[in-house]
């Protein structure tokens, strides 16, 4: 009996845990799409105003934004953006983790791999001026100088990533890809590079969100560029005088809706790859 009371407080603490956490989600998103249903006449001051329903649930707060937004132009770019930075992100990144987890018994390749994972104390804003004036310099103040500075920018997570995930893989498979005569690169491509496919969803959505969301690099490289992403062309419903939020969070649930269908696509691969890791 005792142990059945302590099992039941137990989950009724997990339970309004889980509450809490909830709500710290529903709440955002409420406001989110309650402001972006509504007209502007409709926001007031006071809290009840702004908490209350639309009056009439309209579409023209997203198809305005979508018209000062140039929405389909500024979503190709982000999905460009964001796709090529992530295709090359698992590419490269899988290999360098690939190699550098594989040999770190070397004081070379440790020394490289420490190297690289250091990046990730090194804040933006200490590489800002410098990225940009570099950049005009080479002729990449453009979209492929900006996937170019993702790359480099999420390698030490990803590489710590991948090199971490190929402690879960046995060196028994490549050895006896190596008695059958594989190459280390076939052997890579053919075995490892497929077995670390939960890997590459998790690197795959970690870099697209923050990716698709990223405003500054794209501000300070770009800036002198025609071309906006989706979180640039954000900032126009941004004023000296003030932000029209009924524009900018319709706005705003526009811009979720592919990354939300991407993180769903993925979500599956990623769960698998936490099982997996844990059972291993």
């Amino acid at each position: 009996m005792k142990n059945t009371s302590t099992v039941g407080k137990s989950n009724k603490t997990v339970m309004v845990l889980l509450i809490l956490g909830l709500s710290t989600i529903i709440f955002p998103l409420y406001m989110t799409v309650v402001i972006a249903f509504k007209q502007p006449s409709e926001m007031t001051n006071s809290i009840s105003g702004i908490l209350s329903l639309p009056k009439v649930w309209s579409l023209d707060n997203f198809r305005e934004a979508m018209e000062v937004t140039d929405f389909w132009n500024s979503l190709k770019n982000s999905l460009l953006i964001s796709g090529l930075t992530v295709g090359l992100s698992i590419l490269i990144h899988s290999l360098m983790g690939y190699t550098l987890g594989r040999n770190k018994s070397s004081k070379f390749y440790n020394f490289v791999y420490l190297f690289i994972v250091s990046g990730m104390f090194v804040p933006f804003a200490i590489l800002m001026m410098p990225l940009a004036k570099q950049t005009a310099e080479m002729g990449l103040a453009n979209w492929f100088g900006v996937i170019l500075l993702y790359v480099v920018f999420y390698m030490p997570m990803n590489v710590m990533l991948y090199s971490g995930y190929l402690t879960n893989i046995p060196l028994a498979l490549e050895e006896a890809a190596r008695v059958d005569g594989a190459s280390t690169w076939l052997t890579y491509w053919k075995i490892i590079f497929p077995i670390m496919r939960p890997m590459h969803a998790t690197v795959a959505v970690i870099t697209a969100l923050a990716v698709w969301n990223d405003v500054m690099t794209p501000l300070i490289i770009m800036a002198g560029s025609s071309e906006n992403t989706l979180p640039l062309a954000q900032l126009n419903f941004q004023s000296q005088f003030g932000t029209n939020y009924n524009l900018a969070f319709a706005s705003y649930l526009l811009s979720l809706i592919p990354i939300l269908v991407f993180y769903l696509i993925c979500q599956k691969q990623i769960l698998n790859g936490v099982v997996n890791g844990a059972v291993k």
